[in-house]
């Protein structure tokens, strides 16, 4: 029997605000331990919250760059939970009145597009962090009540391929949004995923597990198929299956159980007594609707269409936003219609020295009218390519410009005829056999002649002139 994958994410996302949701003490990630806390955001008896109005504004942005559906009656509830850094032993969340609902995501993955349904965008806070060492656990609240977004997806992706691609879609919109800095490893950024399997044709879902501790897109990705694998054996062997929460071991490649999954009654939901229902006026989704920046997909039309570009390579200069700007600027300033030679340098060479530093393209430090006289080097085929990508390399550690950098390297190619007639005739004298071979038809000893010059030339020769010469010469 052939089952069918089934996986819903929910992403976890920190807003960049100035203050906490219902405080006001200050974000900063990598403070001292608990020195960013009150008695509201401690859950001290008496205290009253006040909910941050940035952060209202900042969740009704993502909620609208994802198409949803924003309700003009909403509130919040108190999901009960206890855990050792959940000072209140309760989160201030959403239930059954979320900010919003009903949106969708468009991925693309390899040739094929697909929507992904958006169930809701609801507010919450966050919890505090716990530290775990040697013998004890230790817990910080910096991070308790800091302005939560949940962005949950419908059960409607079909591969671990499909997930990662949702994640690096969301990110790139919510970084164009600029409401939050989306860095996993300060946890602004996270996602639990609920998987399950069921028999192809069932429309049926099947037992789902919940996976956590997923700290980047590709644990997210590998966590799920290695849960594909296992839920598999446990069908096909027909072994129980258990609504449970698993985590992710990383070093061990493996999801290990945790505990059984809560359902929505374990949580007892109930209004929050201290925060009044509100409704959010038409105006104010209006005026921010009005204000959302150009998102990556309207971006990568743009980009096809005023710059001629593929959609392939339009797609990787929009991903990121800061990188998408670089970009722009520099395909602005290439002074030739066709715009291929320059794309072709940023998601080539330059993109991949921005891998090699771990930085980002925007981030080279490159200097845009360098680049540009660097390819035009190469498209007047005064040096190589390979000389060229030595170039740009030296061009980022040193900062000198791509003319010092090939006069200082003697990168020049020789393109005089009178100069490279002396080394062909030599070339030929010193290998009659390889040019016999070519006169008598063997096309392939032509290269080995070809490169005998470069050898001689010490790789200054233009391949394509040699060829035309000694074509000439030997016919």
């Amino acid at each position: 029997m052939k089952y069918q994958t089934v996986i819903g994410l929910e992403v976890h996302l920190q807003l960049k605000t100035k203050t906490k949701a219902f405080c006001g003490c200050a974000i900063d990630f990598g403070k001292t331990p608990n020195s960013s806390c009150c008695p509201v955001c401690l859950g001290f008896p008496g205290t009253l919250p006040v909910y941050n109005k940035q952060a209202l504004n900042s969740a009704i942005k993502v909620a609208l760059a994802l198409d949803c559906q924003i309700q003009e009656h909403t509130k919040f509830d108190r999901k009960n939970y206890f855990y050792p850094d959940l000072p209140k032993n309760y989160q201030i969340s959403q239930f059954d009145l979320p900010l919003s609902k009903n949106g969708f995501l468009n991925i693309t993955t390899g040739q094929n597009s697909k929507r992904i349904g958006i169930t809701r965008v609801h507010l919450e806070e966050d919890a505090g962090k716990l530290i775990h060492e040697a013998n004890i656990s230790l817990v910080d609240f910096n991070r308790t009540g800091i302005p939560l977004l949940e962005i949950v997806s419908e059960p409607e992706i079909s591969s671990p391929q499909e997930a990662f691609d949702y994640l690096t879609s969301l990110k790139s919109i919510i970084e164009y949004l600029d409401v939050s800095d989306c860095d996993m490893e300060k946890g602004s950024l996270r996602c639990d995923a609920n998987i399950s399997l069921r028999p192809e044709g069932v429309k049926e879902l099947g037992i789902k597990t919940e996976l956590k501790n997923m700290n980047s897109f590709k644990g997210v990705k590998d966590a799920l198929t290695f849960e594909v694998i296992r839920q598999t054996e446990l069908l096909v062997n027909r072994s129980a299956m258990l609504q449970e929460t698993r985590l992710w071991d990383a070093e061990k490649g493996m999801t290990i159980s945790m505990r059984s999954k809560e359902g929505a009654k374990d949580y007892r939901y109930f209004p929050d007594p201290d925060l009044a229902a509100f409704i959010i006026d038409q105006g104010q989704i209006n005026n921010i609707k009005e204000s959302l920046p150009e998102l990556p997909q309207d971006k990568l039309k743009r980009f096809m269409m005023d710059y001629s570009l593929s959609e392939y390579d339009a797609r990787i200069l929009v991903s990121s936003k800061k990188d998408s700007e670089f970009a722009e600027e520099c395909l602005k300033q290439y002074p030739e219609k066709d715009k291929k030679h320059i794309v072709n340098w940023l998601i080539g060479p330059l993109m991949s020295e921005a891998h090699a530093k771990k930085i980002n393209l925007h981030e080279t430090g490159v200097v845009i009218l360098e680049l540009i006289n660097l390819i035009g080097f190469v498209a007047r085929e005064e040096i190589s390519h390979l000389s060229a990508k030595s170039v740009l390399s030296q061009m980022l550690d040193s900062k000198k410009s791509a003319l010092e950098l090939i006069n200082e390297n003697n990168l020049l190619q020789i393109s005089a005829t009178c100069e490279l007639e002396q080394i062909i005739l030599t070339v030929i004298r010193e290998n009659t056999k390889p040019a016999n071979d070519f006169k008598a038809g063997k096309t392939n000893a032509l290269m080995y002649l070809v490169g005998q010059v470069m050898k001689k030339s010490a790789g200054k020769a233009n391949p394509k002139t040699v060829q035309e010469l000694i074509r000439r010469r030997l016919s």
